[in-house]
């Protein structure tokens, strides 16, 4: 490859001969770490509003669809689009309320693409199957967070789902064909450099097709924000995370799509650290980095996943 990893824009380019822009809507889902079902108090780091550009805004999803679609028509000149279904839980609900949330992209011809983001423990057969059925007309992914494989610092982030839960929701949405991607929290609380080579091994050999990038942050209005301001809580700084994140993506499959290389947030409700909201930069520093390296993606990967 040309390219030292293997970027989403990279990938969409190849399927559909343009730029496609990933449009983030919110549905009105719920989560079970909210609502009481599993937890009332959510994930340390969670506050929806700092990543969702519909969190307050009111709008129906189809309106939502609609003004986004218009937004980056005119901004950026895109003809195709793909309905990220990002807030919250997005197969938190039974089947019936899934397929007419879902089915809102087919009033728009210029979505090309369905990616719904969930939990692992909040999928079944009957929804996997809905959401396969969409792959007949549209690119299919369910991105699950999984964000560590080790349950003990998922638990010290009540997560309240299992790294087995994880890997019995892969083996279900595998099964039907959609695509996979596993979006990982790197500087969790608790989680030691042995433990992130842990996760890399173990998920350098899954059936997924991609990974999604997320540097811990911290928002207002979260438990973690406690934590921080009472001293607790050491945040990676940027040159660690460029670290962690290439030896990462020189252990993986070259074919995985590097779904995002590094998350940002709302400035309104990010607390720290502020290098995350110079992506450009971050990025810049990964492409150099494993250009010093003279190392890609996949450049250490001995696995056997086909």
């Amino acid at each position: 490859m040309n390219e030292r990893y293997y970027s989403f824009n990279i990938y969409l380019r190849k399927i559909f001969g343009e730029r496609v822009q990933r449009i983030s809507l919110n549905a009105g889902f719920a989560c079970p770490n909210l609502d009481g079902a599993k937890s009332r108090r959510g994930c340390v780091y969670c506050n929806n509003k700092g990543f969702s550009r519909f969190a307050e805004t009111g709008l129906d999803l189809r309106q939502q669809i609609a003004d986004s679609i218009e937004f980056y028509t005119k901004r950026l000149g895109v003809k195709k689009f793909i309905a990220y279904f990002q807030a919250f839980s997005n197969t938190y609900a039974d089947c019936r309320t899934l397929k007419e949330s879902y089915d809102l992209i087919k009033e728009f011809p210029q979505v090309c693409g369905l990616f719904i983001s969930t939990r692992p423990d909040c999928v079944d057969e009957e929804k996997i199957k809905l959401i396969a059925g969409y792959a007949r007309d549209y690119l299919v992914w369910i991105e699950y967070g999984l964000q560590t494989t080790q349950n003990p610092v998922l638990t010290s982030i009540n997560r309240n789902h299992s790294y087995e839960d994880f890997l019995a929701a892969l083996a279900l949405t595998r099964k039907y064909g959609i695509n996979v991607g596993a979006h990982l929290i790197f500087g969790l609380p608790g989680s030691s450099d042995q433990q992130i080579a842990e996760d890399t091994e173990r998920i350098a050999n899954l059936d997924i097709q991609g990974v999604k990038f997320h540097v811990l942050h911290v928002l207002r209005q979260t438990e973690l924000e406690s934590q921080y301001q009472k001293g607790s809580l050491k945040l990676l700084d940027q040159a660690a995370y460029v670290k962690i994140v290439c030896d990462f993506l020189e252990r993986i499959p070259p074919k995985w799509v590097i779904l995002r290389l590094v998350s940002d947030a709302d400035r309104d409700y990010l607390v720290a650290p502020d290098w995350i909201n110079n992506k450009p930069a971050v990025i810049e520093e990964i492409r150099k980095e494993l250009a010093r390296r003279e190392t890609f993606q996949g450049s250490y990967y001995e696995g056997n996943c086909s």
